[in-house]
């Protein structure tokens, strides 16, 4: 495969998982105005995510990137990068931290026990064992690398450099959107009965047991790419020091 499918690979997949990251924002944006504006928007997010056609979208573009992320760090002779790819790089490996608590959360929940998903149930939840902080630690991480990629990919456009500033606002902002409405849905649900049942504890220890079994089989995929490229990478240097020599 030549290098520029390879990026066109990589752009049209992180495009996708932007935007899945970006809907997950508005929709905690819109719990600051209300509870029922963020079940509003996370319904017409179902409709996008949850249909085949945007169900084969997103997780084929989340292993395309995966894939791609995995060749780049095996195939990298040296780290010495400016910081801002560092950076890009280093947050994009949560991305699949946060598809994978996705894929726990809503579909097997779903799948497997018949729960469907809101925001009503997903805060209650969340804060009922503590983990609120957490989903919107594993958003941001994506927010930024999404943000990274494309302004790496756009900055030499006339026209983004003249809305630069605009650019950075909304990176900030829309985040800042998101924890408020969030925080403002937790304090919401705390007052209103919670209609329909959580897992019980046994099915939440199954989808805990699902949980570990994928991030840490992630995780051995990653240390593998990165151990594995280096001692490749010496293999290579050696090998082509002999053919010299000879």
């Amino acid at each position: 495969m030549s290098d520029q499918a390879i990026r066109r690979l990589r752009l049209g997949s992180g495009v996708v998982l932007f935007a899945y990251i970006l809907s997950h924002l508005v929709n905690h944006a819109l719990g600051a105005i209300s509870l029922d504006h963020a079940e509003a928007g996370l319904r017409l997010a179902m409709r996008l995510w949850h249909s085949r056609p945007g169900t084969v979208l997103l997780y084929g573009a989340a292993v395309i990137h995966v894939a791609l992320a995995l060749r780049t760090v095996f195939l990298r002779r040296h780290w010495r990068l400016p910081v801002i790819e560092i950076l890009r790089i280093a947050s994009g490996f949560s991305l699949p931290l946060l598809l994978i608590g996705h894929v726990v959360a809503t579909r097997l929940t779903l799948t497997l026990f018949d729960v469907p998903q809101s925001y009503g149930r997903t805060v209650s939840n969340l804060a009922a064992s503590g983990n609120e902080g957490w989903q919107l630690a594993l958003l941001a991480p994506g927010w930024i690398h999404g943000c990274l990629g494309l302004w790496i990919t756009l900055r030499r456009s006339a026209w983004a450099q003249k809305v630069r500033g605009l650019l950075v606002a909304a990176v900030v902002a829309l985040p800042a959107a998101a924890a408020l409405g969030f925080y403002r849905m937790l304090e919401e649900a705390a007052r209103q009965p919670l209609v329909g049942a959580l897992p019980a504890p046994s099915d939440s220890t199954l989808l805990g047991a699902w949980q570990s079994s994928l991030t840490r089989s992630y995780i051995i995929l990653v240390v593998a790419a990165l151990v594995g490229g280096q001692i490749y990478q010496r293999w290579v240097v050696r090998r082509d020091n002999d053919n010299r020599s000879s």
